[in-house]
Order: structure tokens, then C-alpha cells, then sequence
């Protein structure tokens, strides 16, 4: 399987995050059981690390308390990892009232500890709906970014 670590985690979303099973306790249990789906050790290892990190930087306040209609300016690196339209993906979010500048900036990080050289929208969908799901009280945007994620029809325009 040429898998990936945003693949791994998918399939954690997919299985355990969004429904009522639990995940094993035992992180060798939670391997062995990725391992038998297909996933290799090492994207196992790094995603695992990578929630572990969101797990952390969940913990921020909601709020910067940056003025309304400020815009974000994207370092060299981050425009080198993020697109321009993966950039303004994340913009559009943020004009919808999915993403606050608190997780926008967690969802840029996140983006950029995943070992990709560039996050594409589709990857970076996902990053979103992680950061969301790990925020206390942002549930109603974690909901409509799923329907987003899953609607056939995109509500995104370029």
C-alpha cells in the first residue's frame, strides 16, 4: 500500500474519531491494528506524533484577538509548504466562520508538521476538520466543515 501519513489519519478519523468506537488504549494494540490494515510502521509512527503535537497545541486559547478583516501574511516557508489556493482555502474558511485566527494558526502548523513537501486543499481539508475536532468548543464548525468535507458538491469557489 503506498500510504501516507495524512492516510493514516483519515483511517483514524474515519474509524474512531467520528463515531462511537473507541481506539485501543494500548498504543502497540492501536500498531498492530494499523499495521494489519496496511499502513506502514513509520506513517503509523508519524502520525501518531503528529496527533500527539495537535493533542498539545489544542490546548490554546480560542481567541488571538486579532481585528476583524485583518489578513494573514505567509512566511517564504509556509507558502512553499501551502499554495496559493490551499492559502486561500484557509482564508474562505475563516470568512464562513469555520475557522477562528486561533485555529487557522494551529491548522497552519499542523500543515506544515506533515511530512509532505507542499499540502494540497485536500489534505489541508482534513488538517482543518483534526484541528476542529481537538478544539473545545467548536463543534458547530467542526460540523459544518464536515459537511463540507463530505458534500458532493464543493462550496468552495476560486
Amino acid at each position: 500500500m503506498d500510504d501516507s501519513m495524512v492516510d493514516v489519519l483519515i483511517y483514524l478519523f474515519e474509524h474512531y474519531m467520528d463515531g462511537d468506537t473507541q481506539p485501543p488504549t494500548d498504543q502497540d494494540e492501536l500498531e498492530g491494528e494499523l499495521a494489519a490494515a496496511g499502513f506502514s510502521a513509520g506513517e503509523v509512527a508519524k502520525a501518531l506524533h503528529w496527533l500527539d503535537e495537535l493533542a498539545a497545541g489544542a490546548e490554546a486559547p480560542v481567541s488571538h484577538g486579532h481585528a476583524v478583516g485583518s489578513i494573514r501574511i505567509y512566511t517564504d516557508a509556509e507558502c512553499d509548504k501551502l499554495d496559493r489556493e490551499g492559502r486561500g482555502f484557509l482564508l474562505f474558511l475563516e470568512q464562513i466562520g469555520i475557522l477562528d485566527p486561533s485555529s487557522r494558526e494551529l491548522v497552519v502548523e499542523r500543515a506544515l508538521a506533515i511530512d509532505h513537501p507542499w499540502v494540497g486543499v485536500d489534505e489541508l481539508k482534513w488538517v482543518v476538520l483534526l484541528v476542529l475536532l481537538n478544539r473545545p468548543g467548536l463543534e458547530a464548525a467542526f460540523t459544518r466543515m464536515e459537511d463540507l468535507i463530505y458534500s458532493d458538491s464543493s462550496a468552495y469557489l476560486h
